[in-house]
């Protein structure tokens, strides 16, 4: 839970909260931001509002489900370890949150999706092809993101030889 604190006068402050973090609010922006501005830089370049939309669209989906995966990783690794009731505790409030990140990207797919199959130029292409791209790429990123996340915390097992570093690939070419 977010808060906002404003001093609204000598003796009184008001707080205002909101769902989420602040971080993310910032990053979902930030996803909607370059969507947009790739879609309108192309509608301006090429002036064909169906690929344009795709691409705009198609790019919001990417930025927002890597930081879905990668969010929906951190949420997932972090209530193993615990048992009983605790477990239960963390395994729904997690079950929760997912089911909520869930709904705003198929919502936003599926708002993609209407969007793109109501733009002019009909079609086999248009009216069924193009509307799945956002959806199916905000779905790999998604699983991309959680995988960036699972290999920035993995760590180099102990048992396994390490990899010659740049000193001794080197050594040969100093002669």
């Amino acid at each position: 839970m977010g808060q906002i604190v404003k001093q609204v006068g000598e003796g009184t402050t008001r707080y205002y909260w909101y769902p989420g973090d602040r971080r993310e609010w910032v990053r979902a922006g930030l996803a909607a931001a370059v969507g947009l501005a790739i879609g309108g830089l192309l509608i301006w370049l090429s002036g064909d509002a169906l690929i344009s939309m795709t691409i705009g669209l198609s790019v919001t989906a990417a930025v927002a489900g890597a930081n879905f995966g990668r969010r929906d990783f951190r949420a997932a690794s972090g209530f193993p370890e615990l048992s009983g009731r605790a477990a239960r505790r963390a395994a729904v409030v997690h079950s929760g949150r997912a089911a909520w990140r869930a709904m705003v990207e198929g919502c936003g797919g599926a708002a993609a999706a209407v969007l793109i199959a109501n733009l002019p130029p009909g079609g086999f292409v248009a009216n069924w092809v193009l509307p799945i791209v956002p959806a199916t790429v905000g779905a790999l990123a998604h699983q991309g993101g959680m995988v960036y996340e699972r290999l920035a915390r993995a760590g180099m097992p102990e048992h396994l030889p390490r990899v010659p570093g740049t000193r001794l690939l080197t050594a040969g070419t100093e002669q």
